[in-house]
Formats: C-alpha cells, sequence, structure tokens
C-alpha cells in the first residue's frame, strides 16, 4: 500500500474532521439547486438541473469504481486525495471535491448555446465546451498533483504529456459528455430514468462493497 492510501485510509468518513466552513458552502449548494428548480418549474426547461445531477452522478460513479481499484489492488487508486480535507469520504473524494462536482454540471449548462445545433470553430457547441471544460479540469487537477493534494500512482496515470491523456479521455471528457448526452435526448423522463440508473449503479456498487462486504475505500 502506499504511502498516499495510508494517509487517505486516516480520518476516512471520521465527522470529527468536519469544518465549520462546510455548512455555508452546503447551503450554497442548496441555493442553487432550489433556484434552479423554481426556474425549471417557471420555464418548463429542466436541463440545467439534469445536467447537475448527471455531472455529480457521473462523478459519484467514478470514484465508487476508483475505490474498488484500491480495494483490488490493494496497493493504490487511480488517484489518491490524501491531504488534509473537512472530510475525506473515499480514498479518492472529499467533500470539497463534492461540492465543486454538485455544481459544475450547472456551470456547463449556462456555458453552451440553448440551440443545440449551434456551432463553435466548425464543432458542435456543446461538444466544443465539454473539451474546453474537461481540459481545464486537468490542468487543475494538474496543479493539485503537483501540490501534493491529488496523487497519482500508476505510470500510465501521471503528470507528463501521454500521462494526462487517460486522465482527460478517460475521466473528465466523458463526464461532461454525459451531461450534454442527457440533455440532448428529448423527453424529460428517459433524462430522469438516466439519471436514476446513475446514481442506482453508484449507490448499489456502494452499499454492496462497504455495507455487505465491508471494504473500506
Amino acid at each position: 500500500m502506499t504511502p498516499a492510501s495510508e494517509l487517505a485510509l486516516q480520518g476516512l468518513r471520521d465527522l470529527s474532521t468536519i469544518k465549520w466552513y462546510v455548512i455555508p458552502l452546503l447551503a450554497v449548494v442548496f441555493y442553487i439547486y432550489t433556484s434552479e428548480m423554481k426556474k425549471a418549474r417557471e420555464s418548463g426547461d429542466w436541463n440545467a438541473v439534469f445536467a447537475g445531477f448527471t455531472v455529480f452522478g457521473v462523478d459519484f460513479l467514478y470514484e465508487t469504481m476508483n475505490g474498488w481499484v484500491f480495494h483490488f489492488t490493494r496497493h493504490s487508486a487511480l488517484w489518491t486525495t490524501p491531504g488534509e480535507t473537512a472530510l475525506r469520504t473515499t480514498v479518492g473524494w472529499n467533500i470539497e471535491i463534492m461540492f465543486m462536482f454538485a455544481i459544475v454540471g450547472f456551470v456547463y449548462y449556462h456555458t453552451v448555446s440553448t440551440n443545440r445545433y449551434a456551432t463553435i470553430l466548425g464543432i458542435p457547441n456543446r461538444l466544443f465546451w465539454a473539451a474546453v471544460y474537461a481540459a481545464f479540469c486537468v490542468f487543475v487537477e494538474c496543479l493539485l498533483n503537483i501540490g501534493g493534494h491529488l496523487v497519482w500512482e500508476y505510470p500510465f496515470w501521471k503528470l507528463s504529456p501521454l500521462g494526462v491523456l487517460p486522465i482527460y479521455f478517460a475521466a473528465y471528457f466523458p463526464l461532461f459528455l454525459s451531461a450534454m448526452w442527457v440533455i440532448g435526448m428529448e423527453e424529460d423522463g428517459k433524462k430522469a430514468r438516466t439519471i436514476a440508473l446513475i446514481y442506482a449503479v453508484a449507490i448499489l456498487l456502494n452499499a454492496v462493497a462497504l455495507g455487505l462486504l465491508g471494504w473500506k475505500y
């Protein structure tokens, strides 16, 4: 087990680590969701809310699978967050990251054009911004890695010209593509069912691993 993994296991889901700044951040997240839901009820357009739930749900699924990688390797997850946090929820996830991904779907939605056929530089608008935001997220991750807050252990997933490509194409680009895919569906019912399925899979995997099998990740 890597030193970063050992550190990440310390204080895992320990509520005594919670800091007071979590409370106002939680209020901000609630405000954003309730505001967007109010707008959706008035306009009938729920795509912003769907985008918000989709991005967080997919990240929830990613972090679950990252925990599974750690369990089966007993060495390291693909990414590990061993640094100080107000609450470490998994070896690669913490409350600060969760708050960020809880609202980044709204950022993406409010950036893209309401016209799904609009283009930028000949690239579909929604695809263009998915690529741009994925690149920005990878850039931020690189800064966190340099600062030692986010640790990458494996040679195919590291800070190098080729090493960041899996991070981009396997993690962040699909994350924003998922939001693009869901809001591009024709029926709200289908969007809601798709999002529910994403959460159901993530919750089931965690229930089996943490609840039934007693894994720690």
